[in-house]
C-alpha cells in the first residue's frame, strides 16, 4: 500500500481520506482506531493522520508527545505495528534529509560525541537512580534465571565477567563505563582493576563518589584518545553511539589497547539490516547522532583485527528490562513532574515503551560479541 502519486510526485489525499487510510493500515496489525482494546489507537486530533504520513516515525512520536493520540498499551501498539511491518509502507519525503545526513556525514565526530552525554546521560543522576537498579546499570539485563531487575542486572554483569575469563590482578578497560556498574562488580567479585571512559561528566562524578574504595579510575574522555594496553576490554551499550563511519576506527582503538591473547566483549543493540539512517524521532529527542549496527557492519569492522569467538543474542530480554524501567519511572514520576513537565513524561513513556515493543517484535536485537586478539589456541568455551 503506497501513498497516491500524481504527475510523478508524491501527494497526500484529503484529510478524511488520510484518516480512512490510517484506519485501514492499522487494521493490518489488528489495531482499531477508537477500539476498546489496550493496544487500540485513540485519536484526539484529526490531524494526526496527516502528521504520521508526512513525517513518519517523527510525526508519530511527536503526535504522541503532544497528546494527539493515545494507546493504553503503547508497547503492544508498537509491537503490532512493527510485526506487521507497517513502517515500511510509510516513507515520507520529509525524512529524506535525515537519511542523507546519516549516509553522507560523520555525525559522531569527537566534538559531536559530547552532545549525547549532555542531552541524555546528564539529565540528572537522581532521575536515573529512580529508574534503574542499585548500581544504575543502563543496559539490558539477563533474565534467564532472574525474577527482578536487580537480579537480571547482576546476572548480566557476572555473565560478562565469566565470558571475559577475568582473573585477579587483570587490568580492564571499560569503553562507555556509565556509572561504573560493570567496573564495580568486576572489582568486587573478580579482583581486577578497571579504567572507565565516559563522555558524561555527571556519570563520572557520581561513579567516583559511589566507589571510592575500589581500584577504579573514571575518566571523562573520548574512546579515541585512549592509548595504553589492557588485559581485557569491555564495552556495554556504547557502540550505538559510534556511527558507521567510525566502526573501523573504534575496532582499531580496541585492537591497539588490547594485549596479545586478550579478550574484548562488545555488548550492543543491533538491527536486522545494513542501513545507515537512525530513527528520526529517537535522534531528535533521545539519542542525538545515535545509530544501530547490523551484524554485517560489525563483521566488516573487526575484519583482520579480531577472531570472533562467540556471538550471543538475547534481545528478547530487553523487552522485559525496558518494561521494568518503565514501571520504576512511572512510580517515581511524581518527584520529577513539576520540574520536567507533562510533555517530557509523554516523551519518556514513548521512548521506553516503543523500544520495548520493538524488541518484542524482534525488530531490534541485543548482541554480546566475544572477540580475541592474536592467534588463540584451543576452543573458546561458550558461557551462558
Amino acid at each position: 500500500m503506497e501513498l497516491a502519486k500524481q504527475s510523478g510526485k508524491t501527494s497526500l489525499p484529503g484529510r478524511t481520506s488520510l484518516q480512512d487510510y490510517l484506519r485501514d493500515l492499522l487494521a493490518e496489525a489488528d489495531i482499531q482506531v477508537g477500539g476498546d482494546r489496550p493496544w487500540d489507537m485513540q485519536v484526539n486530533n484529526p490531524g494526526v493522520a496527516e502528521r504520521i504520513f508526512t513525517e513518519g516515525s517523527l510525526g508519530l512520536g511527536e503526535g504522541y508527545m503532544d497528546g494527539d493520540w493515545e494507546a493504553q498499551a503503547l508497547d503492544e501498539f508498537i509491537h503490532r505495528v512493527l510485526r506487521a511491518r507497517l513502517h515500511r509502507q510509510v516513507r515520507p519525503a520529509r525524512v529524506l534529509l535525515h537519511y542523507l545526513k546519516s549516509r553522507l556525514l560523520n555525525r559522531q565526530t569527537v566534538s559531536r560525541a559530547k552532545e549525547v552525554g549532555e542531552r541524555h546521560y546528564d539529565l540528572g543522576n537522581d532521575f536515573y537512580r529512580a529508574m534503574l537498579d542499585s548500581r544504575m546499570t543502563y543496559t539490558c539485563g539477563y533474565w534467564k534465571d532472574a525474577d527482578t531487575l536487580e537480579q537480571a542486572q547482576q546476572a548480566k554483569l557476572d555473565l560478562i565477567c565469566r565470558k571475559l575469563q577475568l582473573e585477579p590482578g587483570m587490568r580492564v578497560l571499560d569503553i562507555g563505563c556509565g556509572w561504573g556498574s560493570f567496573m564495580s562488580w568486576a572489582a568486587e567479585h573478580y579482583g581486577v582493576e578497571c579504567v572507565g571512559v565516559t563522555i558524561s561528566r555527571e556519570q563520572a562524578d557520581l561513579a567516583r563518589q559511589m566507589y571510592p574504595d575500589l581500584p577504579l579510575e573514571f575518566r571523562l574522555q573520548d574512546y579515541r584518545d585512549v592509548d595504553e594496553t589492557f588485559d581485557r576490554i569491555v564495552s556495554i551499550g556504547m557502540f550505538e553511539h559510534v556511527g558507521n563511519k567510525n566502526y573501523r576506527t573504534y575496532m582499531e582503538v580496541a585492537h591497539r589497547c588490547l594485549k596479545e591473547g586478550g579478550l574484548f566483549l562488545l555488548h550492543t543493540i543491533g538491527k536486522n539490516e545494513r542501513a545507515p539512517q537512525s530513527d528520526p524521532w529517537m535522534d531528535r529527542y533521545i539519542f542525538p547522532n545515535g545509530e544501530l549496527p547490523s551484524v554485517g557492519q560489525i563483521g566488516d569492522a573487526v575484519d583482520n583485527l579480531f577472531v570472533v569467538e562467540d556471538l550471543h543474542n538475547f534481545g528478547s530480554d530487553y523487552d522485559r528490562t525496558l518494561m521494568a524501567w518503565y514501571r520504576n519511572f512511572e512510580k517515581a514520576w511524581p518527584r520529577f513532574a513539576e520540574d520536567l513537565g507533562e510533555r517530557f513524561f509523554r516523551m519518556w513513556r514513548f521512548y521506553l515503551l516503543s523500544c520495548a515493543g520493538a524488541f518484542r517484535a524482534r525488530d531490534l536485537q541485543l548482541w554480546q560479541w566475544v572477540l580475541s586478539k592474536g592467534n588463540p589456541e584451543g576452543v573458546y568455551a561458550r558461557v551462558t
